[in-house]
């Protein structure tokens, strides 16, 4: 078998489990008589040795079952049936099973008449022992077209290549459910090939068709060489997603967002949104709507903006948004999924009718990008499924300059991927437009119906190339020369139309002319809806302008604390809890009633509560969200009987929203889905927490281009909190460091806030300062493992009811502060270990103050602490991570105008390493206790100065 993984699948693609009907009725065909099927058959089913061991054919005898059936009373009377009969009958039921199998593989998709097609003999008479002579034969159809039908060959024939061969071929017989292969094949069959538009119906698409050409044309002309990224031969993209937007506003849809890339953006902007042409036209000339002289919003290129809109529709209207997106292509589909899904919930739609998500792809981006099979992966996954989610390909067989399918990808249709998940996939020759519509309406109805992922595939190509200012002949001239030669699909569309007698002569040329009057005029070229009905509203004008540094109050009135600590630790007498799990909350009652200092799990649960008794709600996802990576929440706990869970937080507000989420183990596409949910809903504590910190880094593209410059770019707020297990505790190099030095990085402005906190009481502080103050930032929390359980690590109910989010917690111990020559600042676990040792070393000259807040970094209370010691000629800051990595070259400025000019800076801490940590325990014990000597007793030198 040849490498070519691409040839093997044209070699092995019948075997395909879509087939397996087909295969078994041609392997009963080879057991009757081996020379009625093809060559290469009877050569592969030989392998099988099944006639040697007794195999026989049931073709004859189901045949006869079926003509005896026929002929029982109220069924007319048939002719006897002979076994040559009943053998071309059954011959063409697996012509039937070939054709809805394998029928794409011979349909006409390419525009441009370039992509090979894969041979498929099975879609011939002659491979079902049938022949022209038995055309005018009459065969049982068996469910054909819903079943019940008898029909020449002749005509079944043409009718299958008509629905199955002709502009549309449909790939869904790898679906396993049989109510979803039934339902596609009946609507396919019965539709015979045709859209069904009536005169009205075809010259709206022209009209479509023609909003497409004239923006691109127009823009073409007036900004020449400028990048627009032309949806130039993909035009039926627009008439597709018209109809689709139609199709909501007119079923009750109230939300429809959309995903897509920049090829073809501005001309859905424009022709499905509304936008207006004047306010595009000001973004060509350099006139931006931003923020003037403010460098917290630098604002995107024209290409990447959002806009949302009212758009009427026939019977009603419906609200369509499209994201901001950045260039990393498809990252913006889990953020429209989270979008979505923020809205169902909103609504309470647990139907998942009222909103729903259109994600664009490209071709070569849908294959390559692997949060696409991510985003598939948690389709159907509870907390992520949005009731499924049309997916369109606008497949112009090109990406950037690769084309040829060999470097492009390892599959046979760039759509392939969405197969994983049991989905139809319908493609489309994109240069005929009804075949569209057809294709569009049966995706809708499909998702519509079964609430899953379908994939829509527009087969087409680019006119120009990637950018107006790139010359593609030089790498595709074959494919350019036939472009360059090609009518638009407008074009053919209204020479189409001149035949039917839909149009006169004149018609097309003044449709064009009058869509570019109305562009030049400037007003929006989409029919907007002045006054939709709003069922649910959100208001986020009192976040908007919120300063990080606006004081909140965090204090809970002790009584409810008790009140809430008792009802979210009183469990259902029917739930019987593992034994480390009842322990845990055994110990939690104690510590309710002061017996025992509060914890980090026992904090962090009286948080949420508080939160969501004052009328807020929680999303918190992760991969071991539930129970904690490190035991330590257990906010579900799983019934050791039966396996039923409980969730005690859901049960304090009765019209509270409160999601645990254990996500699948997907750190970009998850975290992507949380980003769009919190930037859709104010009022929920979202909340991503990593299994190990340095998992993030798998979803660093979200991180990089929505959480920290969302705001900046878009003016998108988003209150999403990353929770990252962060410190060093001998666990490698993989398990010990959340990479906070990239954090801090992205830091500026107040765009986001990185925290450290040390205590329970701390986290429980910060955690309802994110939702109680008026400011929708990015919280990234660097929080603790060991520190967990550690003894120290423990608050009082007290300090929960009655503090606050401290930015710096200063030394807590009495030492004479005239002694003190040395203050060490550092943040986290580190804290603890420097703690331990100079206790245990009984020193009383070094000072230890924990900076809880690195960003907005909190320059006067650190300054207020180093004023405490006047005598201290040393300021050390000690931390765990790398001289490279960690705060330390990233806060460095801010230490330095901290420190008087009688004072030294200095730094304790590993050496520069290129990775996060030691692999292993004897040298990170080693290398932990050198740090804390440098910090608190070795003298300041080279070897840890500021250089």
């Amino acid at each position: 078998m040849s490498t070519n993984l691409i040839r093997e699948f044209f070699e092995s693609s019948q075997l395909a489990g879509g087939n397996a009907d087909y295969v078994e009725s041609l392997y009963d065909a080879w057991l009757s008589d081996p020379a009625s099927v093809p060559a290469e058959w009877n050569t592969y089913f030989q392998t099988f040795k099944g006639r040697e061991s007794g195999d026989v054919s049931h073709t004859a005898a189901i045949a006869r079952i079926e003509a005896a059936q026929k002929q029982r009373p109220g069924y007319a009377a048939a002719a006897p049936v002979s076994d040559e009969h009943a053998r071309k009958q059954a011959g063409v039921l697996r012509l039937l099973t070939a054709y809805r199998s394998r029928g794409h593989l011979a349909a006409n998709l390419d525009p441009l008449g370039l992509a090979p097609k894969t041979h498929a003999p099975d879609l011939d008479l002659a491979f079902h022992g049938l022949s022209d002579a038995d055309l005018d034969t009459e065969f049982d159809c068996g469910n054909f077209a819903g079943g019940g039908q008898r029909m020449k060959l002749r005509e079944l024939y043409a009718r299958l290549k008509r629905v199955y061969t002709s502009t549309i071929g449909v790939e869904f017989m790898h679906i396993s459910d049989h109510a979803q292969r039934n339902w596609l094949y009946s609507r396919l069959e019965q539709a015979n090939g045709s859209a069904g538009l009536d005169k009205a119906a075809k010259q709206h698409l022209l009209a479509s068709l023609t909003s497409a050409e004239g923006l691109e044309r127009y823009l073409h002309t007036k900004y020449v060489g400028q990048k627009r990224f032309s949806l130039e031969g993909g035009d039926s993209l627009i008439p597709m997603v018209d109809d689709i937007v139609r199709a909501a506003g007119d079923n009750g849809i109230r939300d429809v967002v959309i995903g897509m890339a920049h090829r073809g953006r501005l001309n859905v902007l424009v022709n499905i949104l509304g936008k207006p042409p004047k306010t595009l036209f000001n973004e060509f000339e350099g006139i931006f709507e931003h923020h003037e002289d403010d460098p917290a919003h630098s604002g995107d290129v024209k290409y990447h903006m959002g806009f949302s809109a009212d758009v009427r529709t026939p019977k009603g209207g419906v609200h369509v948004a499209l994201a901001f997106n950045p260039s990393h292509l498809e990252i913006v589909n889990p953020v429209v999924a989270g979008s979505v899904h923020a809205r169902q919930v909103r609504r309470k739609d647990t139907e998942r009718t009222k909103s729903f998500a259109v994600l664009i792809h490209g071709d070569a981006a849908l294959a390559g990008q692997g949060v696409n099979m991510e985003l598939f992966n948690m389709s159907q996954a509870r907390g992520f499924r949005i009731g499924g989610t049309l997916h369109i390909a606008v497949n112009n067989q090109v990406g950037f300059t690769t084309s040829n399918p060999q470097d492009a990808r390892s599959t046979l249709y760039c759509t392939d991927v969405i197969k994983m998940i049991n989905s139809p996939v319908f493609h489309v020759n994109g240069d005929d437009p009804e075949a569209v519509i057809q294709a569009t309406r049966l995706a809708y109805d499909f998702r519509k119906t079964f609430r899953k992922d379908v994939m829509l595939d527009l087969v087409c190509y680019r006119r120009h190339g990637h950018n107006e200012a790139d010359e593609p002949a030089a790498t595709q001239p074959v494919m350019y020369q036939i472009i360059r030669k090609r009518p638009t699909t407008r074009e053919l569309y209204a020479q189409q139309l001149v035949k039917e007698g839909v149009l006169a002569d004149g018609d097309a040329s003044r449709l064009a002319e009058d869509y570019r009057n109305r562009l030049e005029a400037g007003a929006a070229m989409t029919d907007l809806h002045p006054s939709l009905t709003k069922d649910v509203e959100v208001d986020w004008g009192q976040f908007i302008g919120g300063k990080l540094s606006t004081p909140c109050n965090t204090t809970v009135a002790k009584k409810k604390l008790l009140e809430l600590a008792r009802r979210i630790l009183e469990l259902p007498q029917d739930l019987t809890l593992h034994s480390r799990v009842s322990k845990i909350y055994d110990d939690r009652r104690k510590m309710a009633a002061g017996e025992l200092p509060g914890d980090w799990g026992f904090a962090e649960n009286l948080a949420y509560a508080t939160l969501i008794d004052e009328g807020h709600n929680l999303r918190m996802v992760g991969q071991d969200a539930g129970r904690g990576t490190f035991f330590h929440r257990h906010a579900v706990l799983h019934d050791q009987k039966d396996g039923h869970t409980y969730l005690p937080l859901a049960t304090l507000r009765p019209d509270a929203n409160v999601e645990v989420i254990d996500s699948l183990l997907s750190e970009e596409a998850v975290m992507g889905f949380e980003y769009g949910h919190a930037t859709t809903d104010p009022y929920t504590l979202n909340i991503w927490e990593a299994q190990f910190g340095d998992f993030a880094n798998g979803a660093q593209v979200v991180i990089d281009q929505f959480i920290s410059s969302g705001e900046a770019k878009w003016d998108r707020l988003c209150g999403l909190a990353l929770f990252l297990p962060h410190g060093y505790e001998g666990q490698g190099p993989e398990h010990s460091s959340a990479r906070l030095e990239r954090f801090l990085q992205l830091c500026a402005l107040d765009n986001m806030q990185v925290c450290v906190p040390t205590t329970p009481a701390q986290d429980f502080h910060m955690i309802r300062r994110q939702m109680l103050r008026p400011v929708r930032k990015p919280l990234i929390v660097m929080t603790p493992k060991s520190l967990l359980r550690h003894k120290l690590a423990v608050s009082t109910l007290d300090e929960l009811a009655e503090g606050s989010f401290q930015l710096v917690i200063g030394e807590h111990r009495e030492l004479p502060a005239k002694k003190v020559k040395r203050v060490v600042l550092c943040a986290g676990k580190v804290y603890y270990d420097l703690l331990e040792e100079s206790e245990k070393r009984g020193i009383n000259d070094v000072a230890i103050v924990r900076v809880e807040q690195l960003y907005p970094f909190p320059r006067p209370e650190v300054v207020t602490e180093l004023e405490k010691y006047a005598a201290a000629k040393e300021v050390i800051w000690c931390q765990e991570e790398p001289m490279n990595q960690g705060a330390w070259f990233q806060i460095r400025h801010h230490l330095q105008a901290c420190v008087n000019n009688k004072q030294s800076l200095s730094y304790a801490g590993r050496a520069r390493s290129p990775a996060p940590a030691a692999g292993h325990l004897n040298d990170h014990v080693a290398e932990q206790a050198a740090l804390v000597e440098q910090a608190l007793v070795a003298p300041v030198g080279p070897d840890h100065s500021a250089e």
